[in-house]
């Protein structure tokens, strides 16, 4: 039965955790929307982005755009119409959009009347490691803001990697807090990806937007991955980690390293984009070393076994929570970890940050409107 209760928005909330699970998330940084091979030439399809949604579509020149995911006329969804050489085409009237979001056709009877001169707003996207990435917030300063570097997944001499990712019914601060926070070990008993963390740094860099944690932990104890893992030249008894504001990445040794990329869908949607890479693994019961040639069969094997259903029981254990949090929203904060208080903080400063920009410029064009309006328990 449904309660009159609301769930606490931003500016109403009473606390941290509170305040962290309604934030939104700057749309000023790059995020991964999806895999290079998910459209196609002359394919259009939408991205979400924060309730916020996009029309990414490639041109028959191979680029791909994204413009809002609204006709200017009726309002309708571009993303269910078709692509023309290198525009866009509403599905309703035929209205016709390039690139940079101009309407360029109305192939019907204008009255006689000149073509109206209506533009979309339009964002940056790029292709990168196998993913498609957008900078949902203003156009201008896509090229300013760097994107995650993962140097070692590029080039000739490239490490492995296999992405796997998830949509998860959780709020994007709860997966920063569970991928980041080695206390629930417990959940991971059957497949020990790590195993008896203790917490040794946290170090916060507020310039930078990061916050740093390290933990003595034996990384791979699980029986399947205790087989791979070369101990003999990888010290796998410390892990560091990173919340790199909007994303997390893990490094064991420069030998064992990882990014959580989120997209943060709404206020209880989430997509979680891993990805894990190696710089080597070795062949089970042998002192030997995978052939390079081999690895990714053998990772997109793993992924299927063993990293999905591991990450699965982390997604249930997120989703238990937005859950809990919805009942019980008003219960007495119990964190113990000092480094989850950490990425909350920043998690809320970031978007306080973003909101306060949004209150100067209140005409920015490309700033997307989010949404803030609490909803029923």
């Amino acid at each position: 039965m449904s309660t009159n209760i609301q769930i606490p928005s931003f500016t109403e909330a009473k606390n941290r955790r509170q305040k962290v699970r309604a934030a939104g998330m700057n749309p000023n940084y790059w995020y991964p929307v999806g895999y290079v091979g998910d459209v196609g030439v002359g394919e259009v399809t939408q991205v979400v982005f924060w309730g916020k949604r996009f029309a990414l579509f490639r041109g028959n020149d191979g680029q791909l755009r994204a413009i809002e995911d609204r006709c200017a006329h009726r309002q309708l969804e571009l993303s269910k119409g078709e692509v023309h050489g290198c525009q866009v085409v509403c599905p309703y009237h035929g209205w016709t959009f390039d690139g940079e979001g101009k309407l360029v056709d109305v192939p019907h009877e204008l009255f006689e009347k000149p073509l109206p001169k209506l533009r979309l707003p339009d964002y940056a996207v790029r292709e990168r490691y196998g993913l498609i990435w957008l900078f949902p917030g203003e156009r201008e300063r896509a090229d300013q803001v760097a994107m995650p570097e993962i140097p070692e997944i590029e080039g000739a001499n490239a490490w492995a990697c296999v992405p796997v990712d998830f949509t998860w019914k959780a709020h994007h601060s709860m997966i920063i807090d569970n991928v980041s926070d080695f206390t629930h070990a417990y959940l991971h008993r059957k497949y020990e990806p790590f195993k008896n963390p203790k917490l040794t740094k946290v170090e916060v860099d507020d310039e930078a937007s990061k916050v740093f944690v390290e933990y003595d932990t034996e990384v791979g104890a699980g029986k399947l991955y205790s087989h791979f893992i070369p101990r003999e030249d990888a010290d796998t008894g410390h892990m560091r980690l990173c919340y790199e504001y909007p994303h997390q990445w893990s490094n064991t040794d420069n030998w064992i390293k990882h990014w959580c990329l989120v997209l943060p869908i709404d206020e209880r949607t989430t997509r979680a984009f891993f990805l894990f890479y190696y710089k080597q693994l070795k062949i089970p019961m042998l002192p030997v070393a995978i052939p390079r040639w081999l690895m990714t069969p053998i990772l997109t094997v793993a992924n299927r076994i063993l990293m999905r259903p591991l990450l699965e029981e982390d997604g249930e254990a997120v989703e238990a929570e937005q859950e809990g949090y919805e009942r019980h929203f008003d219960a007495p904060i119990a964190e113990l970890n000092p480094a989850v208080h950490e990425f909350q903080r920043l998690t809320i400063a970031k978007w306080e940050e973003y909101l306060a920009e949004r209150e100067r410029q209140p005409n920015a064009r490309r700033l997307p409107v989010m949404p803030s309006a609490p909803r029923q328990a």
